[in-house]
């Protein structure tokens, strides 16, 4: 990397001076004319039917302008006020029945927040209380109180496909694959291990709540909102109102932080609603404590069932994936099938047989989280695969790279064969380990994993570059800048593509009207699908520009090439203003170019999934307090194929920070229910992981095989890396402790308890 490309990556992320002096505008920090402020009456009971909502106290406060309630909804202009982006189970508002402790009932809006608030208590709400079911056992009992009694799948709409219910249960999702003789394999092993798994519910817990502002007229609708998709919020507010595409506008300001908890969507429409209801402009913004009864990763229990030969090579795995999809389907669908192919693990399986169900329950519902389903799936196949290797007196390293694919080998028939050298990636983790804290021994409570995850990329995606007669250049993309860079990255990809300087690059603020049609912000997917469409929308502009000095200059386009402000030929630089005035007749212009990208992109290699394997391999060391349980990551190697760094301290950022949020699952996060209610939903009660809980040690290694799909050979990244740590620690622990635990999180209690039956059994 050169001295110019060095100064270009450190001044791509322009948002970090805007963030830490308070300049940046987040969707809270808006405002809009004549803007009212909403709060949001929520269910106290897990499952009930509304027998009546009186408002008329509440209506007569001073400041409070409209109220929200189920009734209101039978007039939406769209005719029907359910939606969902895999099913179509979601009220706007409650109607007739509450699903979940925190299911929206009413909604107020008023002159400012407290009115509001206060407003919240003079509503008068009577809910016959009926059976509910917050766990997968019984969810699924024969007889189970439903969740929902009609079930309608959505067709191609967030992902290609739809959901496959079981009518007449909870179950909105039930996927099975299978590949080879499973059955065969499993009875001419000569070993066969089972394992079951389970993991929590956890928080997305981004800095920034839920927040959205939306000005529903009578011919338009506006949102600024903080949803990662703006695309898909613009879809379902155009059918819930009845309203053409084009007179739905979703503007997307900075959004502090996401990992999911804002794809698809979240809160846009009911807050779209509450403002058409006003006849003004509408602003909610939720607590954090709401935020955790918005949505949550799906919990889930997974059983592993792997045949070997005599010779320890794997023969067959069974996967049977559980999962908590909570009171709404949402993603869910997708989740529980991602999860399924994420336990198979990057090994050589001839013979497969995957099942995934997803389960309704009266929960907050399930929503996608950094690197859907993979956490859960890989938390499984990784704890096993030690626990297999512990059984053949084989090395955990030795036997992983002995049943692993080569690059270029299939994990899963339908899917694109494994484009990584992921066993290169173990070995460099296994070195930079043994380099940081010495050669490991049998003392070390040294753990490791691998994870190969298929991303659910839709490959469609666009950018409009436009270049001006000075040298300036403006992006428009409609990905969202959440904190992972994706605004420095179209500028550093314009910038290298256009040769001009990062100084003179800015991207634009995504706006649905503005901005061409992007799928979404999630599955890694910025700097490849947006990153090459830039890549794509600058190639058209080069392709002008040369048209246009040949028209003028003469000679061929091969004959030239941007310059800083200008193109150079034959005859030397001449800037972008005279060239235009000799074409034109005046000194100004400018050359537009769109990219898009699509499953036809690149001779429809585009259309094959996954784009790319997302992959990572995790080394870790952890200290054990025995007399309490407690785990500290002492230290943490991550290293992962990336394909190219195109900025390499937001990279490592992405990477560490996954490793990070990947140990709070693994110690200490968790949503605990009891008798249906959510007991430790708050900031005080529910733990996420401090800086002194940090690795001690980290290093991040960022390989870069130049093969990926992306601009430069880009690979996407930023999931990757949370995938390994929970079974890693778990595998350290088993190793040094002779303990195995299989549920998540482990908590000093559970570790503590662990070790006290371990040396009660003589296992230490």
């Amino acid at each position: 990397m050169d001295a110019k490309e060095i100064q270009s990556q450190s001044e791509a992320r322009n948002d970090y001076l805007e963030k830490v002096t308070g300049a940046a505008q987040f969707a809270s920090d808006l405002s809009v004319p004549g803007m009212l402020h909403g709060r949001i009456l929520r269910s106290t009971v897990p499952h009930g039917r509304i027998r009546s909502i009186d408002v008329s106290a509440a209506l007569a406060m001073p400041g409070v302008v409209a109220i929200l309630t189920g009734e209101d909804l039978a007039r939406l202009p769209g005719g029907n006020p359910y939606w969902g982006v895999s099913m179509q189970d979601r009220p706007v508002i409650a109607i007739d029945r509450v699903r979940y402790v925190g299911d929206p009932i009413a909604a107020v809006a008023a002159v400012d927040e407290f009115s509001a608030e206060e407003a919240l208590d003079a509503i008068v709400v009577d809910i016959e209380t009926l059976p509910c079911v917050t766990d997968l056992a019984q969810a699924m009992q024969a007889g189970a109180p439903l969740v929902h009694e009609r079930m309608t799948p959505l067709a191609d709409f967030y992902f290609r496909g739809k959901a496959t219910p079981v009518a007449g249960t909870n179950i909105f999702q039930r996927y099975e694959y299978q590949s080879g003789n499973p059955d065969q394999a499993f009875q001419d092993a000569a070993r066969v291990f089972e394992d079951t798994f389970t993991f929590p519910m956890v928080f997305h817990y981004a800095m920034e709540p839920h927040v959205v502002i939306a000005d529903c007229r009578q011919d338009s609708l506006e949102l600024w909102s903080c949803g990662q998709t703006p695309t898909a919020i613009q879809r379902v507010c155009s059918d819930l109102f009845g309203m053409p595409l084009a007179q739905v506008r979703v503007h997307s300001p900075y959004v502090g932080g996401g990992f999911g908890g804002k794809a698809s969507v979240k809160i846009d429409p009911l807050v779209a609603a509450l403002s058409w209801k006003a006849q003004r402009p509408v602003r909610v913004c939720l607590s954090i404590q709401e935020s955790m009864l918005t949505c949550r990763r799906l919990s889930a229990e997974i059983t592993v069932r792997t045949a070997i030969d005599a010779q320890g090579q794997l023969l067959a795995k069974a996967v049977r994936v559980v999962m908590n999809g909570g009171a709404y389907a949402d993603t869910g669908s997708a989740v529980a099938i991602k999860s399924a192919i994420r336990a198979i693990g990057p090994y050589r399986i001839p013979h497969l047989k995957l099942e995934a169900l997803a389960v309704y329950t009266n929960t907050v519902p399930g929503a996608a989280f950094r690197s859907i389903g993979g956490p859960q799936g890989v938390w499984a196949t990784e704890s096993q695969m030690d626990i297999i290797a512990a059984a053949l007196g084989r090395d955990p390293g030795e036997y992983r790279l002995a049943n692993m694919v080569d690059k270029g080998e299939t994990i899963k028939p339908d899917l694109r064969p494994l484009d990584v050298d992921l066993k290169g990636a173990l070995r460099q983790a296994t070195q930079a380990m043994d380099a940081l804290a010495g050669a490991d021994t049998p003392q070390r409570a040294r753990g490791m994993a691998v994870a190969a995850t298929d991303p659910g990329i839709m490959p469609i995606g666009s950018a409009i570059v436009r270049l001006k007669a000075d040298g300036s250049v403006r992006v428009l993309a409609n990905t969202v800048e959440i904190g992972q860079g994706a605004r420095g990255v179209q500028r550093l990809v314009a910038a290298k593509e256009l040769n001009q300087p990062i100084q003179r690059v800015s991207a634009a603020e995504p706006d649905t009207e503005h901005a061409p049609y992007d799928w979404g912000t999630g599955a890694s997917r910025s700097t490849v699908i947006t990153g090459l469409a830039v890549e794509l929308a600058c190639a058209d502009i080069v392709q002008q520009v040369q048209q246009m000095a040949v028209d003028v200059l003469g000679g061929a386009a091969g004959d030239y090439s941007l310059c800083e402000a200008g193109v150079t030929g034959p005859a030397g630089p001449l800037a972008l203003r005279e060239l235009l005035r000799r074409f034109h007749g005046i000194d100004n212009g400018e050359f537009v170019g769109i990219g898009r990208v699509t499953p036809k992109t690149r001779k429809g290699d585009f259309g094959i999934a996954p784009l790319f394997w997302e992959t990572a391999a995790g080394v870790c060391e952890i200290d054990v307090d025995e007399g309490t349980g407690e785990i500290r990551l002492a230290r943490y190697v991550s290293a992962a194929d990336v394909g190219r760094v195109i900025n390499r301290k937001a990279a490592e950022g992405q990477d560490e920070g996954a490793a990070v949020m990947g140990l709070g699952h693994a110690l200490s996060e968790q949503y605990i229910y009891e008798d249906g209610q959510l007991v430790n939903g708050t900031l005080f009660d529910y733990h996420v992981p401090t800086l002194d809980e940090s690795p001690q040690e980290m290093l991040t290694l960022l390989i870069e095989s130049g093969d990926g799909p992306g601009p430069g050979g880009a690979r996407g990244m930023g999931e990757g890396a949370i995938l390994p740590v929970a079974p890693a620690i778990a595998n350290a622990l088993a190793r040094r402790y002779g303990v195995r635990i299989r549920e998540l999180p482990l908590t000093p209690e559970r570790v503590w308890r662990a070790l006290q039956q371990a040396k009660t059994e003589g296992k230490q």
